[in-house]
C-alpha cells in the first residue's frame, strides 16, 4: 500500500511540474503579445491572461509545497489582477473616446 501511495506522490509531482512549466511558456507567449499587439484590446485581455496563469501557477504551487499562505496570495494577486484589468480598460476607453470626439470636431469643422 504504501508503494502505491508513493508512485502516486510521484506521478502528481511529475504532473505539477509538466503543469507549471507549461504555464510558464504560455505566460511568455502572452507577454509577447502584450508587446506586438497590434490592438490596444489585444493587449489588455493578454495582461488579463497572464494575471490569471499566474493564480494558476500559485495554486499549483500551494498543492505542491502543501502551503496553505498561498492560496491567500493566489486571491490577493486575483483581485490586484481584477482592478488592473479594469483600470487599464477605462484608460482605454477615455483614449478611445477622447479620439472619437476630436474627430467628430474635425470633421464639424470641415
Amino acid at each position: 500500500m504504501e508503494n502505491t501511495s508513493a508512485a502516486l506522490g510521484q506521478a502528481y509531482h511529475i504532473l505539477f511540474v509538466a503543469a507549471l512549466i507549461f504555464l510558464s511558456v504560455m505566460v511568455v507567449l502572452c507577454l509577447i503579445r502584450a508587446i506586438i499587439g497590434p490592438k490596444v484590446a489585444d493587449r489588455i485581455v493578454a495582461t488579463n491572461m497572464m494575471g490569471t496563469m499566474t493564480m494558476v501557477i500559485i495554486a499549483i504551487l500551494a498543492l505542491m509545497l502543501q502551503e496553505g499562505y498561498l492560496v491567500d496570495i493566489c486571491l490577493i494577486y486575483a483581485m490586484i489582477s481584477f482592478l488592473a484589468v479594469v483600470c487599464l480598460t477605462k484608460v482605454y476607453l477615455g483614449v478611445y473616446q477622447g479620439k472619437k470626439i476630436e474627430e467628430a470636431k474635425k470633421n464639424d469643422c470641415d
